[in-house]
């Protein structure tokens, strides 16, 4: 069953067919509609995300940094480089291209329909404040001690 992170994982790094191929191919990792942090999402909507990705960031690399499973669940700590060369939306906003190399540490919980070695559903955090402070789209404001 841990091969299933492994094949969406790939979904998000290589390039993904035009077209309903790509939701086809996203159809046999994902379920459609797909639950993402509690909302019911069409599975466009994650194949436009992965879209998106690929084209802001280039050479992207992802690296499993723990793992871990349980009966219906899996769990995964990761990182995300690559090299910052169009837009990426964020949930502050789009960040225009910065030519920058930028990572993104993230965590997500599949829920699994073992049966099926399906995700139904997907719990993601990402960490965009560092991102964003990478891409000098925001930055610490320094409080005075004077």
């Amino acid at each position: 069953m841990s091969q299933l992170v492994d094949r969406a994982l790939r979904l998000w790094i290589e390039p993904l067919p035009e077209g309903d191929d790509a939701i086809a191919a996203f159809r046999t990792v994902y379920t459609d509609p797909l639950d993402v942090n509690g909302e019911s999402t069409a599975l466009q909507v994650v194949v436009d995300r992965a879209r998106m990705l690929k084209r802001a960031l280039e050479g992207t690399a992802h690296h499993i940094k723990e793992r871990f499973e349980a009966p219906g669940r899996q769990a995964f700590a990761f990182r995300i480089t690559g090299h910052h060369v169009g837009p990426l939306q964020t949930p502050l906003g789009e960040i225009a291209a910065t030519g920058r190399d930028v990572t993104l540490d993230g965590m997500d919980i599949f829920v699994v329909d073992e049966e099926a070695e399906r995700v139904t559903g997907d719990w993601a955090i990402a960490d965009f404040l560092d991102l964003l402070m990478q891409a000098s789209a925001v930055e610490l404001a320094t409080r005075s001690t004077t």
